[in-house]
């Protein structure tokens, strides 16, 4: 991992994102000694220019590419090259850093995060698709290169910090956490008439549009049941998930000797960023202290899968193996995009995704191709795009 004391070279995939505003924030209270090699952001053209103002990097990178005029102009005058386009995220990933945060929202992630895992970085992922798409295959790149994968998502961070490498093999239970979202005590009348604005509004977390619907849906426990059972080698039978409407205990490992461990902190994600920056030391940083008696009592519920139909979803995907978690996850992008843009209800999400499945696997298309894992993935997806496309216009169509 290197010293704590000696600038390390970083990447933030993502930096004008909830995460990736987190990590800088994170950078900056710590005061870590770090050299920012590369930011990349997806359209906020205006952060990135002032985050590249103050950061320095050696290259700042806008996916969209539309808006490259106004980076430069944005950035004249300060030594930043600008740069645009999908392959200029992938080539920013690659430019040899220590540690690289991924935090590109969506399938977009997938191939700069691969590309940082080939050069053999220490990536800190909280790219959920990156694993779901092409979890073993990740994992083996980063291996192979001599670097390291290590979870972001408060849960997985908190099973990674508790998981004892010698008692793998004791592990009887994963059990992931859920604050259960805005919804969690609506009824199904209500959350059929969810707005946009309702379905954003976490209780707990600050997080993107697009997340904040998935812990609406449970879509977010959906993926982590299956990162979790990518990352720590374990079957979808041993994973549970228990509602916890504080988010105090982030998650928990159960042994067979009949032990649960738990980690618990304040809902910061700069606590499992910095986890994972400086594992396996710990970095010191202002952060909040947990004050359990505050907190008075600390609740659990079981999910209620008949309003959060996703979590099944999700369960079977894992079981069918494929190209399942693939496509899963690119039906619900669609489906989340076009309820955030007020074309289908909020219900209509869930349907999406499970019409998308059963039309992906009768037509036999969830097989998975002896070729490579990221086109292989960008495949499937691309394929699982166009059919939620059109099972959400069929919908659109109803409304």
């Amino acid at each position: 991992m290197g010293s704590l004391t000696l600038p390390r070279k970083v990447v933030v995939l993502g930096s004008t994102g909830s995460i990736g505003l987190s990590t800088l924030s994170l950078f900056e209270e710590s005061g870590v000694p770090v050299e920012i090699l590369a930011l990349t952001a997806g359209r906020n053209v205006e952060r990135l220019i002032a985050q590249a103002r103050q950061w320095r990097p050696a290259v700042a990178v806008i996916e969209d590419e539309t808006k490259l005029a106004a980076l430069k102009d944005g950035l004249a005058g300060t030594g930043v090259r600008a740069a645009a386009g999908a392959a200029a995220v992938a080539e920013a990933a690659a430019m040899g850093a220590d540690w690289v945060m991924s935090a590109i929202v969506g399938a977009a992630g997938l191939a700069p995060t691969v590309a940082a895992a080939e050069t053999g970085a220490v990536i800190a992922l909280a790219n959920k698709e990156s694993l779901v798409c092409a979890g073993p295959a990740l994992l083996a790149i980063a291996k192979a290169a001599g670097g390291s994968v290590i979870p972001v998502d408060s849960e997985h961070s908190a099973i990674f910090q508790v998981l004892q490498p010698d008692c793998a093999h004791r592990v009887a239970r994963l059990i992931l956490t859920a604050s259960g979202g805005p919804f969690r005590t609506w009824d199904k009348a209500a959350m059929a008439a969810a707005t946009p604005e309702q379905a954003i509004a976490h209780p707990n977390w600050s997080m993107g549009a697009k997340i904040s619907v998935d812990s609406a849906t449970m879509m977010n426990k959906g993926l982590e049941m299956i990162e979790a059972s990518y990352l720590f080698d374990t079957p979808e039978a041993k994973i549970d998930v228990v509602v916890h409407p504080q988010s105090v205990i982030h998650s928990l490992v159960e042994y067979t000797d009949g032990s649960t461990l738990a980690q618990l902190g304040p809902p910061d994600m700069r606590s499992p960023i910095s986890c994972a920056f400086a594992w396996p030391d710990r970095l010191e940083w202002p952060a909040a202290r947990l004050d359990l008696a505050a907190y008075g009592q600390l609740t659990f519920e079981s999910p209620d899968l008949d309003r959060f139909p996703l979590l099944d979803i999700a369960r079977e995907a894992l079981r069918l193996e494929g190209g399942a978690p693939t496509a899963m996850n690119a039906a619900n992008e669609v489906a989340v995009a076009a309820f955030l843009d007020r074309r289908i209800g909020f219900l209509d999400i869930a349907a999406a995704v499970a019409g998308t499945l059963e039309r992906m696997n009768s037509l036999g298309n969830l097989a998975v191709a002896q070729s490579d894992a990221v086109e292989n993935a960008m495949m499937i997806d691309a394929s699982a795009r166009r059919i939620a496309a059109e099972v959400v216009a069929q919908k659109h169509r109803r409304l």
